[in-house]
């Protein structure tokens, strides 16, 4: 491993732990477990529900002894740190004013906890040498996958779970595009450097993965919000790291992309065009109803909220608003859930205007951590944009496979931001 600065300071210093890392202290059989578990987390996440939940519980057993807790608590002031446990204390408070059933709060408590995990990666993968492993574990998992896809679509008995729609191994398509697309843009950033590097056989291997997940999406399955959040970062990327003309030659070869998957694949245009079709007859066919019922449960969200708009109506109470809702009701007025298809209307709901700050803060704390140069920066930021994005038209923050995607994103990247930023001080 290399030396650990004496000191973090200046913009370098996110978190400014001085742990005696090189010192022997801590075991190395620990910090190499929690490195290998780490990856066994991000290669599971795409397949399973209960492996991640296994590997995370394993994972917090090796790193534990791993931690300089003077330095860590001291450091939890910092805003990155302390937003995530201050969005779980809100969840745990907010049960003593909700109106929903006890089984609905404590339920509701489970999405936000996950967020406390961050603080702990980015104190491990800031010492770390092996971040990248996770991430490989990551590409690796997702590639398999999207080859296993397109075996599904061709002979659905391959399928590993009941799944709503073709060409989708496990879970949903709507999982299976958000990964899809963050390998993508995870992607984009190593193509560019090995393409104006000279590196002809590496730049080929990134397109051909590349390829590989957008014809996955334009072809097999896709979720339409995994196409607004392409939008979104395909954007940020060519403002990132391209020039004017570069950037304008991307969006005229993403639009000339665009119409030629528009022409070849029936698939793509159907999503598209159901948009309208689903808006007109929602209400009169709910199985077809996927734009009409997101309208119908943001306008009682948003009803919701105006009732109690500074606090809330706690946690868990999404459930309750929509049974109360639905009193009289018929057809999709009268549909009950507890999860209106948007973050900030989700979390509005339960702790009104404080939660809502508590939200834009977190993500904007996690998206300084990004604001370097660098592969690991650019994934960490493309994470962040990505779940902003389509936390638009979902809850993907509490949601279980996006919400790890978050969780697992941040630490181990901003880790190694960090990590990249305190190497680079004099």
């Amino acid at each position: 491993m290399t030396a650990e600065p004496a000191a973090w300071s200046g913009p370098a210093a996110s978190l400014g732990w001085r742990s005696r890392w090189q010192a022997g202290r801590r075991p190395a059989a620990m910090i190499r477990a929690a490195d290998v578990l780490a990856a066994l987390i991000a290669a599971s996440l795409p397949w399973s529900t209960t492996a991640p939940s296994i590997f995370v519980g394993l994972w917090l057993l090796a790193v534990t002894p791993t931690i300089d807790w003077r330095d860590y608590v001291r450091n939890l002031a910092r805003p990155a740190l302390a937003l995530p446990f201050a969005f779980l204390l809100l969840a745990l408070v907010g049960t003593l004013w909700s109106d929903g059933d006890w089984p609905d709060r404590l339920h509701a408590i489970k999405p936000v906890a996950k967020l406390v995990l961050i603080p702990p990666l980015l104190y491990h993968f800031s010492r770390s040498e092996r971040g990248f492993w996770v991430c490989f574990a990551f590409l690796a998992s997702c590639a398999l996958l999207a080859v296993f896809s397109w075996i599904v679509l061709l002979n659905p008995g391959w399928k590993i779970t009941a799944t709503a729609s073709a060409g989708v191994p496990v879970k949903n398509y709507i999982d299976q595009s958000q990964e899809f697309t963050l390998c993508v843009f995870a992607l984009a950033l190593p193509a560019l450097t090995f393409w104006r590097g000279g590196n002809a056989v590496a730049t080929a291997a990134c397109l051909a993965l590349i390829l590989l997940f957008v014809t996955n999406m334009v072809f097999v399955a896709s979720a339409r919000t995994a196409l607004l959040c392409i939008a979104v970062l395909l954007a940020l990327f060519a403002w990132r790291h391209l020039s004017r003309r570069a950037a304008l030659l991307l969006l005229a070869g993403a639009m000339a992309a665009s119409a030629l998957a528009w022409t070849a694949s029936p698939y793509l245009r159907q999503r598209i065009t159901d948009i309208a079709v689903e808006y007109r007859h929602g209400h009169e066919d709910i199985g077809h109803a996927s734009t009409a019922q997101r309208l119908t449960y943001w306008r009682k969200s948003v009803s919701a909220f105006a009732e109690t708009p500074l606090l809330g109506h706690g946690t868990g109470s999404i459930k309750r608003q929509f049974e109360r809702a639905a009193t009289g009701e018929s057809g999709l007025d009268a549909e009950i859930v507890s999860n209106p298809h948007n973050q900030t209307l989700n979390v509005a709901v339960q702790w009104g205007l404080l939660g809502v700050v508590l939200l834009y803060a977190l993500w904007f704390a996690h998206l300084r951590l990004f604001l370097g140069e660098g592969i690991a920066a650019w994934i960490g930021l493309a994470v962040v944009v990505q779940n902003m994005a389509s936390s638009l038209l979902n809850s993907h923050l509490f949601d279980f496979h996006e919400g790890w995607m978050y969780v697992l994103g941040v630490g181990v990247a901003g880790g190694m931001a960090l990590k990249a930023k305190a190497s680079s001080q004099p």
